[in-house]
């Protein structure tokens, strides 16, 4: 029970598009999908890093109850924050980022330095990760067991932005899935408030 809600709030996180999904959409629309595949895991590698830092942290914040119980709230209040912005976001274009033309260089590792460095720098990643695992696992949870949970959800971050990208590199496909993105943005922006709700009254 714990892995499907652990793994239900973070795929419903992954529906959203934020700054990796444009930068995956710009790969895949102007170079060949080796490179997006390049963005992709570097994207997922700065998902591991955070993970990583997750999981070994759990252990010092729960020998600590006032603060296990103020990361519990803050973690919480996250959830319904994210949720609240998706419920209220207005309708986006997939095709928003398209003339930026930031990615010039067409380099295995650059591509990777881009996915990873964009994924890395945004804060939103390290705080939805600790609140996750602060709020969701259990204490009783063995460092394995979280361990695999980790793998888990780096592994879902590179096999979803590869679908992404797979998708957004088919013209036909790219114009269906605009249709249909903003209706998915509010029911995540609802699952994830509601989430955040009943972690909170736990």
């Amino acid at each position: 029970m714990e892995f499907v809600l652990i793994a239900s709030a973070h795929f419903l996180a992954l529906l959203s598009p934020g700054p990796d999904f444009f930068l995956i959409m710009q790969t895949a629309l102007r170079m060949p999908m080796r490179y997006a595949l390049s963005v992709c895991a570097g994207i997922a590698a700065a998902n591991g890093l955070y993970l990583t830092i997750a999981v070994l942290g759990l252990e010092a914040v729960r020998n600590m109850h006032l603060l296990m119980t103020v990361l519990k709230y803050l973690g919480s209040g996250y959830l319904i924050y994210i949720g609240y912005l998706l419920l209220r976001a207005p309708k986006r274009p997939l095709t928003q980022n398209e003339k930026q033309g930031f990615l010039r260089q067409q380099s295995f590792i650059r591509q990777f330095t881009l996915g990873f460095a964009s994924a890395c720098l945004n804060p939103k990643n390290a705080i939805f990760y600790l609140s996750l695992f602060t709020v969701m696992v259990s204490a009783e949870t063995p460092l394995a067991i979280r361990t695999l949970y980790g793998l888990w959800m780096a592994g879902i971050v590179f096999t979803w932005d590869m679908g992404v990208a797979m998708l957004i590199g088919n013209r036909r496909a790219k114009n269906y899935l605009e249709k249909w993105i903003f209706g998915l943005e509010k029911i995540s922006g609802l699952m994830l408030s509601l989430f955040g709700i009943l972690l909170c009254l736990d």
